[in-house]
């Protein structure tokens, strides 16, 4: 069976973004030649799943060839009906029914890039499988928390850590059965 992966980076105090969608923080552990990873994490998936939001942002900061590369499906989470554009899908529906369709079909594993809501909407399904998560060495003290309040319990176990001389430090974890 497929699983669903979370490779995302955070501050030191839980925060994915400062107010007003700022992710300028991530640039505090730029590299060149460095990505943490990310090319070898997204070998073992062929599909993606971000929210509206997320995917704007990478739409206007990086263009949509990040996502859609022509290699994976994009089921970007909306509430908001737009046209599909190529392997792009603005998906409208339930979030469980369509993670659950996925992991049940064949193919590579499936990424979640974000943002909060959809992470927390697929941890109160307890949907995520794996946990990738980059600790960037900075408190921003405000933003958008990627744990929000009202979520299960859920108990994980270690996998492996990696830290890097930017000061980065990447968890990786899976749900413990």
């Amino acid at each position: 069976m497929r699983k669903l992966s979370l490779f995302i980076a955070t501050s030191l105090d839980g925060y994915i973004a400062q107010p007003n969608d700022d992710l300028s923080f991530l640039k505090l552990v730029e590299k060149e030649g460095e990505d943490y990873g990310y090319a070898v994490f997204t070998d073992t998936i062929d599909t993606l799943i971000i929210g509206r939001k997320t995917y704007d942002y990478v739409l206007k900061e990086i263009g949509a060839s990040h996502y859609d590369n022509g290699q994976r499906d994009v089921y970007v989470i909306t509430r908001t009906q737009r046209p599909d554009a190529g392997r792009t899908i603005f998906y409208t529906g339930n979030l469980a029914e369509l993670v659950k369709r996925l992991k049940s079909e064949k193919g590579k594993n499936i990424y979640c890039d974000g943002g909060a809501e959809i992470i927390n909407e697929l941890l109160k399904s307890d949907l995520i499988d794996e946990f990738i998560i980059s600790i960037i060495p900075v408190l921003v003290g405000n933003g958008t928390r990627l744990f929000k309040d009202g979520r299960p319990w859920q108990q994980l176990e270690l996998l492996n850590t990696k830290v890097f001389d930017t000061g980065l430090a990447q968890l990786h974890y899976r749900r413990k059965r």
